[in-house]
Formats: structure tokens, C-alpha cells, sequence
């Protein structure tokens, strides 16, 4: 049997995103490429390991065997060369960064000052929602994440606290509500929703804050995009719940952005394993922002 580590990257990519073409896309290759890699895999073992899908990929039997035993190969592997990278000096090595599509743009400039720090260390990056982020950590598929605050899993990370945003309602410059200055649950309440989907964080940040008011959100439909989200309110299908940077970044006359007066809000974090020591590259990434963001649980 012969599969490389490369290899099972890509598997583990694959499940961790749900998705070959977005998968793909995290590791820079063509969807194709991709199921050719898989398929070979499939064949090499005499085992089916996902079963493909329009909407989402799921793991076989044979695929969660595969899984397990693939993140502690690739985990181990990836920490074994980075110690050898440390011995130069950080003169290269490799930092894996996972991050949220909403997220990504708003770290530019951090990562940015890291690598002119370190221009040899490669940042990959993988593009998912904070839980996802949460178990790609604990997979050892990661060094480092971001997310929303609250973890699922707090006795696992340490946390480095970022910033705090507040939340606005999105809605059309026509909705009903379109006049008020600000919004409650109870205005919302029973109102047509798009949700974010499992994968985020902030869905069930504000999913639990409109529940502890006694509300219930009428989702009609979940994404993990914001721009889906702005499309929906846009043709009047649905209102959403946007952080103020999202709604920064939103051009359209048709929109109107209003706060959410309650006591909820996106905050971000850094979180990284507690038990499992960070390579060198990622102990110089979190040196390089710790000053600037001191709150670290």
C-alpha cells in the first residue's frame, strides 16, 4: 500500500470541509485532480470512503477508520518537520491557520506583518466556520484557529480574545421595520430568518441569546455565506443578523443595517490546544499578536 501524506491530506481536507470543489480550492487544485486522488486512495485500500452528493460529502465506515487513524499520522508528521524547521532558525517552515470566510479579509494585515517577519514560513490556511475550526484542532489538523466565543469545548484550548463587534439586523430599506433606530428578539419574533449554518459559531451564539429572551427565530433557510444572506434580504425572502464588519463591506441601496439591542455580540478569538505544544512557527505567530490582544484565557 502506497499513500503519501500528501494524500491523506487531501482526505482529511476533504471531510474537514465537507465539499471536494471547496476543498479543492484549500488546497489549490483542480476538483478533478482532487477526486482523482480520492478515487485512487478508494481503489490502492479496496474501500469506498465517501459517498459523494450535490450537497455535501459523507465518510463511510471505511472513511472514519481511515480518519482517525490518518489525522494522527498527518499531526505527527506535520510536527516532526516543523521541529526540524525550527533548527534553522524559522528561516522556513509551515504555520496552519484556520479561519472563517467572514473572518479572513479582517486578518490581512496581521498576516501580512508575519510573514515579512518570517517570509519563509508557508501560512496554510484553512477556510471553515469556527466549530469546524474547533474540531480540525482537536484532530490536530491545525495549529491555530479562529472562532466565536463561546467554544464548545473549553478545557481544550487556550484562548487569546481578540475584539468584540456588535450585531446588526439586515433587512430591505422597505421592511416594516426599516424605520426603527434599533431592534429586540421580540420585534424579530416569528419574522422570516436565514440562519447561519452548523458550522458557525455566532449561529448558536445568536440563536441561544433569542431563546434565553423567550423567542424563537423562524429560520427558513442556512448558509455560510454572507453574501447569500444579503442576497436573501435584498429580494425581501428574509432578514439577517450581521456583524458590523460584514455590513462594512456590503454595497447595495436596497439594504438597511440597523443594531440589535441585546446583550449578544461576535467575539472573536484565537484558540489553540492546550495539550499539545505549538510548533515553533505557531509559538512565533502567537509572540507576534499576543501584545496587541493581552485578554488570553
Amino acid at each position: 500500500m502506497n499513500i503519501s501524506i500528501k494524500n491523506l491530506q487531501c482526505f482529511l481536507t476533504v471531510i474537514e470541509v465537507g465539499h471536494f470543489t471547496l476543498a479543492a480550492e484549500q488546497l489549490y487544485m483542480t476538483q478533478p485532480t482532487l477526486s482523482k486522488t480520492i478515487k485512487k486512495m478508494e481503489e490502492t485500500l479496496d474501500q469506498q470512503l465517501l459517498i459523494r452528493n450535490n450537497q455535501k460529502v459523507e465518510v463511510t465506515e471505511a472513511g472514519l477508520l481511515l480518519a482517525k487513524s490518518a489525522q494522527q499520522i498527518v499531526g505527527q508528521w506535520h510536527r516532526m518537520y516543523e521541529d526540524m524547521n525550527a533548527l534553522t532558525g524559522l528561516k522556513i517552515g509551515r504555520l496552519r491557520l484556520g479561519l472563517s470566510p467572514m473572518t479572513g479579509g479582517m486578518f490581512i494585515n496581521m498576516l501580512a506583518r508575519f510573514q515579512t517577519t518570517y517570509p519563509g514560513i508557508k501560512v496554510n490556511m484553512l477556510e471553515v466556520g469556527g466549530f469546524a475550526v474547533e474540531k480540525a484542532l482537536l484532530n490536530d489538523s491545525l495549529d491555530i484557529g479562529v472562532t466565536a466565543l463561546p467554544t464548545n469545548h473549553t478545557d481544550e484550548f487556550n484562548i487569546l480574545k481578540l475584539e468584540r463587534y456588535p450585531l446588526n439586523v439586515c433587512l430591505h430599506v422597505d421592511h416594516e421595520l426599516a424605520s426603527q433606530t434599533h431592534l429586540k428578539w421580540q420585534d424579530l419574533d416569528g419574522r422570516p430568518f436565514v440562519q447561519y449554518n452548523d458550522q458557525f459559531a455566532i449561529g448558536k451564539v445568536i440563536s441561544h441569546s433569542c431563546q434565553g429572551a423567550g423567542y424563537k427565530l423562524n429560520v427558513v433557510s442556512q448558509t455560510g455565506q454572507w453574501e447569500f444572506m444579503t442576497a436573501m434580504a435584498e429580494v425581501q425572502m428574509a432578514f439577517a443578523i450581521l456583524p458590523a464588519p460584514i455590513c462594512q463591506r456590503v454595497s447595495s441601496n436596497k439594504l438597511k443595517f440597523i443594531p440589535l439591542d441585546e446583550k449578544v455580540a461576535w467575539e472573536l478569538a484565537f484558540i489553540w490546544r492546550k495539550n499539545l505544544p505549538l510548533t515553533a512557527a505557531a509559538q512565533a505567530f502567537i509572540a507576534q499578536v499576543k501584545p496587541t490582544y493581552k485578554d488570553s484565557v
